[in-house]
């Protein structure tokens, strides 16, 4: 029964939150995340961390539908015509990331080669929970919100790579593994077009199956079955529950003649679970972690913000994108979270010599991304004129 009524308290914060969120102008989800801050351990104690790790089902739910929904966008006939304009901003924005962290972290902060590899390559991680949700909100639609979603979703495969390379490096450097460099490298290689995979076959069987569905009820029961096996069968064979429902969402809108029934379906549904999602983030995160940081956390921050917006400013630019992505896609890159900390758990378990502070580093980083970064990626789209589809004509 206690369980039951913490559930309510995080639904009607989250509620109480996006509406305060609403009436100063800034996105839901920013409201969803302070007022879980509120009730959360760091100040109100509403909800323990015993009581966030209990709600851990409806978390990974969350995050599969939202990926799901992201896979949405990614329709091959898009696709062919700015592919490789998206794959070089992705790696650009990433790698920028990457490099400003280690030079910052190994060169100025002066950390070990170990820690700074690893460090740098969960920089180029970004949340796409948070953007999916301003640009939902907002009902944006344009130039810069067509690239950001692609972007967002290929970053983690970027990151998942570069985090695997890194550790074996960091491993063969400080003596802690006796397994070979190629078999530390393929395994994450091994986990993306495994989950690439995955997703494409439950892919197909939904959209046989959606096809034959005589009703709403009977879709949505098919499409919440297929994220939860995706997620499921991710979590069983090791794989990434990201990008298999990323991929369950991609093959419905390629095979599937009428695949917007499907995401309307799903996202009739998903919105209390979002704001449920969003809340318990937010009391997930942990004041006290600011005063652990330092310079070191600070530059952290610092150096990828500026690694994200330099790099896919130039590569936008450098591949002929509209002003408005050129300018102002660095910003809807910045939130970072769920894959951010899962790897710098990894970290603390398998390198606890450096694991604490990275970790703390990392949700020192989280910790203030998830809060600003809904900020950043609305005053984006708002400036690129997206908002609701239209261009906004901006006075002098």
């Amino acid at each position: 029964m206690e369980l039951l009524l913490k559930i309510s308290i995080v639904l009607l914060i989250g509620v109480l939150g996006g509406r305060l969120a609403k009436r100063i102008h800034l996105p839901y989800v920013t409201g969803y995340l302070i007022g879980g801050l509120l009730i959360g351990p760091s100040i109100l104690r509403l909800v323990s961390e015993v009581d966030i790790e209990k709600f851990a089902i409806i978390n990974e739910f969350a995050l599969a539908a939202i990926a799901f929904s992201i896979g949405s966008e990614f329709k091959a006939k898009d696709l062919l015509k700015v592919g490789r304009k998206i794959f070089i901003i992705t790696l650009a924005e990433a790698f920028s990331a990457m490099v400003l962290v280690f030079l910052t972290t190994y060169y100025i902060a002066g950390q070990s080669f170990a820690f700074s590899i690893i460090l740098a390559s969960i920089a180029s991680a970004t949340a796409p929970a948070a953007t999916m949700m301003v640009i939902k909100q907002y009902k944006a639609d344009g130039p810069l919100t067509k690239t950001l979603l692609p972007v967002v979703a290929i970053d983690d495969a970027v990151c998942v790579m570069s985090f695997g390379i890194a550790m074996a490096v960091a491993k063969l450097s400080s003596g802690a593994s006796n397994v070979s460099l190629l078999e530390m490298i393929s395994q994450p290689f091994i986990e993306i077009f495994g989950s690439i995979i995955v997703g494409f076959i439950i892919g197909m069987l939904l959209t046989f199956l959606a096809n034959k569905a005589s009703n709403q009820e009977e879709l949505l029961a098919l499409v919440l079955a297929s994220i939860v096996a995706g997620a499921g069968l991710a979590s069983v064979f090791h794989l990434s529950s990201l990008l298999v429902c990323m991929m369950i969402g991609a093959t419905i809108v390629n095979l599937m003649n009428n695949s917007k029934r499907v995401f309307s379906v799903i996202n009739d549904f998903t919105p209390p679970i979002y704001l449920f999602f969003f809340t318990l983030a937010g009391a997930s995160l942990h004041l006290n972690v600011l005063t652990q940081v330092g310079m070191l956390g600070v530059g952290y921050v610092l150096a990828r913000s500026i690694g994200k917006m330099l790099g896919s400013g130039l590569a936008a630019k450098a591949t002929g994108c509209d002003n408005n992505v050129v300018k102002y896609l660095g910003l809807g890159l910045l939130p970072q979270a769920g894959v951010a900390i899962g790897l710098s758990m990894i970290v603390k378990q398998e390198l606890p010599e450096i694991g604490d502070t990275l970790a703390t580093i990392v949700l020192g980083g989280v910790l203030f991304y998830e809060v600003v970064g809904p900020v950043l990626a609305k005053y984006a789209i708002q400036q690129a004129g997206e908002i609701n589809g239209k261009k906004v004509i901006k006075s002098n």
